[in-house]
């Protein structure tokens, strides 16, 4: 989880493999007038986020089902977001890729192809909550070495069960 630019396909994608589960970028589930309405530098609110978060939390479901497991790449920026993927399966955990918003907006500016135009940065910031000390997860600092970050991730995954 974190804000735009923070690392959460990269990471995640890298954690997937690492823990050979399949992995799930959110943003491909995001209908298209969701896509639209960023790439016009509106941002979206939870009404928008809505279905998209249950169509998350559908496949969670699914992961858990299956006992496989697996990794999703999602901002969920809200406690109330994480209350509701955590609610779709058990031991749905969370990374935090921490980032300052300089550094956010410097790595979305650098992006090619994307949806997500810098300008909405602020707004994942004004939205974001950090895990509270009651949530299962992890933050790090998302400008660590990437192997860094996903060692600690699987660590903290395995320790886990």
């Amino acid at each position: 989880m974190g804000v735009s630019g923070s690392g959460k396909s990269t990471v995640g994608g890298l954690l997937a493999e690492r823990l050979m589960v399949p992995f799930l970028e959110a943003d491909d589930l995001h209908p298209a007038a969701n896509r639209a309405k960023m790439a016009a530098g509106r941002p979206l609110d939870d009404e928008d986020r809505r279905p998209w978060l249950l169509a998350l939390a559908a496949w969670i479901r699914e992961a858990t089902a299956s006992a496989q497991g697996g990794v999703v790449a999602c901002s969920a920026h809200k406690v109330e977001y994480r209350d509701l993927l955590r609610q779709a399966g058990a031991g749905v955990w969370f990374l935090h890729l921490a980032l300052d918003r300089a550094s956010a907006e410097r790595r979305v500016a650098g992006r090619v192809g994307h949806f997500m135009p810098p300008e909405l940065e602020g707004s994942q910031y004004t939205a974001l909550e950090p895990l509270q000390p009651d949530e299962p997860g992890l933050t790090v600092d998302a400008t660590s070495d990437l192997q860094s970050i996903v060692d600690k991730a699987a660590d903290a995954v395995r320790a886990i069960g």
